[in-house]
């Protein structure tokens, strides 16, 4: 039996606890340098679209994480959009996934990925989206969040996938021919939480979203890894992250694991965990907000952490010792979020409360638009910001 048609229970046999981001490491964020973002200024503040508010975003990728080259050196990406409202923590509640184009020119808005009716839930939340060597058949991860024709919305979120048909329509690209749309990956009770299980209040929201591919080069293996909250903790901040395989190539069968990474008693919300392979390592991120930690302490600033292991079902230290990549300038401490980190250590985010230090009227201040990429160095483990 070849590991990618490795049986539920060797799997299960094989992995082991999930290995816990702690409050001990926090602490030593005091005695520790740690780098923070450029702040972000009027320039940097670029709309897609005039009427359309954007966040978490992702490339449409290769196998190897990378984003897939078309002609010209286009690449297509999505993200969650949605009008703009005078509260954007309204546009949660109304997400869809837009495709977009980015170029030289830069990016140019194509509209719903999907189509009206097709997603079962009464709105999109992230995912991640591979483009598979035919350059014609795409996979869209994603979460599907509540249920279509829902009197009033919820917040249980479900791991769907599907298939469609990358084509060019009048000049332009276009997803057709939806197709195959199914649960992929369900929750397991014994270790995960009901994703409704907490409030509709902003950081007390309870996990099972996110589901970003990841395709392992020493094996040929197929993971998703996805934010979720752990089954069974006494603490309301009981953030983790936690994966699923695919069964074989086809990725039409997965089983899920128990939790990789635990926050219990520190932390909510493990966002948008996704991992990638660099000089013989694995490196898992994710990003999270200051207000999402345990308020008894301690508590980190918002920004991109991660952990770095040399196999992926354990033995993942934090990085730089605390697990804290980088976070907003002191300035903003809110200006950006959602950070992705690509194969070639580029890193992109959205705007969100720019040019604010949270004290004044421009607090609720909401870029929705592409932060500046930035770039990582990462030796071994350690990490932070490429600078000039």
């Amino acid at each position: 039996m070849s590991a990618v048609e490795q049986s539920p229970i060797a799997i299960a046999a094989h992995a082991g606890a999930a290995v816990s981001w702690t409050a001990d490491h926090l602490h030593a964020l005091a005695a520790t340098r740690h780098d923070r973002a450029p702040l972000i200024g009027d320039a940097d503040v670029v709309r897609i679209a005039p009427d359309l508010d954007i966040w978490d975003a992702w490339p449409v990728q290769d196998a190897d994480g990378g984003p897939s080259a078309l002609p010209g050196g286009q690449t297509l990406w999505m993200a969650l959009g949605a009008p703009r409202f005078p509260d954007p923590d309204e546009r949660h509640g109304h997400a869809r996934i837009h495709l977009m184009l980015r170029d030289a020119t830069g990016w140019q808005p194509l509209g719903p990925a999907m189509p009206d009716g097709f997603s079962p839930g009464s709105r999109e939340w992230s995912g991640s989206a591979l483009l598979a060597a035919d350059r014609r058949t795409l996979t869209l991860f994603f979460t599907a969040t509540g249920r279509r024709g829902e009197a009033t919305p919820t917040f249980e979120q479900r791991l769907f996938r599907a298939d469609a048909t990358l084509a060019r329509v009048d000049g332009a690209y276009r997803l057709t021919d939806w197709r195959g749309l199914d649960e992929f990956v369900v929750r397991d009770p014994a270790h995960y939480m009901a994703s409704d299980a907490g409030s509709g209040a902003v950081g007390t929201i309870k996990a099972f979203r996110d589901p970003a591919y990841f395709h392992d080069p020493r094996d040929g293996r197929h993971h998703v890894f996805f934010a979720t909250s752990l089954a069974g903790s006494a603490s309301a901040f009981n953030g983790a992250v936690g994966w699923a395989t695919a069964r074989d190539d086809t990725l039409a069968q997965w089983n899920i694991r128990p939790p990789l990474i635990s926050a219990d008693t520190l932390n909510n919300e493990l966002e948008r965990p996704h991992v990638l392979f660099h000089q013989g390592l694995y490196y898992l991120f994710w990003s999270t907000q200051r207000h999402v930690f345990n308020p008894d302490g301690p508590t980190g600033p918002t920004g991109l952490y991660g952990m770095v292991s040399d196999r992926l079902d354990g033995g993942w230290r934090p990085l730089n010792g605390t697990g804290l990549v980088f976070a907003n300038p002191d300035a903003a401490p809110k200006q950006a979020y959602s950070w992705l980190v690509l194969p070639d250590l580029q890193v992109t985010s959205f705007i969100d409360a720019w040019g604010s230090d949270g004290s004044d009227a421009n607090a609720r201040r909401f870029g929705a638009t592409f932060a500046p990429m930035l770039r990582l160095r990462l030796q071994v483990d350690e990490a932070g910001l490429e600078t000039e």
